[in-house]
């Protein structure tokens, strides 16, 4: 029998690989962070690119993740992924019966966390040049590594003139603002029964949202499965920088009407204690 799939849709740089360690430890469940990432990613940005159509793309997901679920054994077949947010529409049409959780967090954080702590493998010039050259006139392709495959805004948006202009930084800001709103937009396609939208901040605060997850994803809840949410996870360097004047300017200036649609207006930008 095949496993009951769901998939945890995000930015990156936002509670996926703790989702990953906290879930892994529920019984019944076959949990993954970014599975398969040498196929997803370039796939990802290619669908979103209209470089592959949905046909191929769901092809692609069938052999993939189709196997993966249908031979998994386990009751539950999750990945929490922030690839798959460019796929829900394949996704969904895939599996009729999986769950998305839209998972965010405040985008100063992710914008910092990217560029300070993976910068040698997320929108670096040369590597986006590269993309860009692919997309534009036909160049070969680049290979599947995880620093070449990052999207790009489309031919003809209102983006793209000015994304050739942006800095490293700059690009991420407009990662995490272009990825939140094509989630929201395609989720809102799907039966309200099928997702869920959280907030990291709110899921290391308060054991009942933790719990909501859990219920939503018709896991069993324990106290103790709080205690991984409550502490930051996959810190591959225990540090956190608040953004300077020009980031925050930068940042504001791209990504600020979609952090007010998340409802982060307002708010101050908080340090992590490591």
């Amino acid at each position: 029998m095949s496993a009951e799939p769901f998939f945890i849709v995000s930015s990156g740089r936002s509670g996926t690989a703790m989702l990953h360690k906290a879930l892994s430890a529920v019984p019944g469940v076959e949990m993954h962070h970014e599975y398969m990432v040498q196929i997803t990613q370039p796939l990802a940005v290619r669908r979103y690119l209209g470089l592959v159509d949905g046909e191929e793309a769901r092809r692609l997901i069938g052999e993939t993740y189709g196997g993966a679920i249908r031979y998994s054994g386990a009751a539950h077949w999750g990945d929490s992924s922030n690839k798959l947010s460019w796929l829900i529409p394949d996704l969904a049409a895939a599996f009729s019966n999986a769950r998305f959780v839209h998972l965010v967090r405040d985008g100063r954080k992710v914008a910092s966390s990217y560029f300070h702590k993976l910068g040698d493998e997320c929108y670096d010039d040369a590597s986006t040049a590269i993309l860009q050259a692919h997309y534009d006139v036909h160049a070969p392709a680049p290979p599947p590594e995880k620093k070449y495959w990052w999207p790009l805004p489309r031919h003809g948006s209102t983006d793209a003139g000015r994304f050739r202009t942006f800095s490293q930084f700059e690009r991420i800001c407009w990662h995490w603002a272009e990825l939140n709103r094509l989630v929201l937009d395609e989720l809102s396609r799907i039966s309200a029964e099928r997702t869920l939208f959280v907030k990291l901040e709110e899921l290391r605060a308060s054991p009942s949202q933790v719990r909501g997850l859990y219920e939503f994803l018709g896991l069993p809840f324990s106290d103790e499965a709080y205690g991984v949410f409550a502490r930051p996870h996959n810190v591959n360097r225990p540090e956190d920088r608040l953004l300077d004047a020009v980031q925050r300017q930068q940042f504001e200036a791209i990504a600020g009407a979609m952090q007010a649609r998340l409802g982060y207006a307002g708010t101050p930008e908080y340090s992590v204690a490591y």
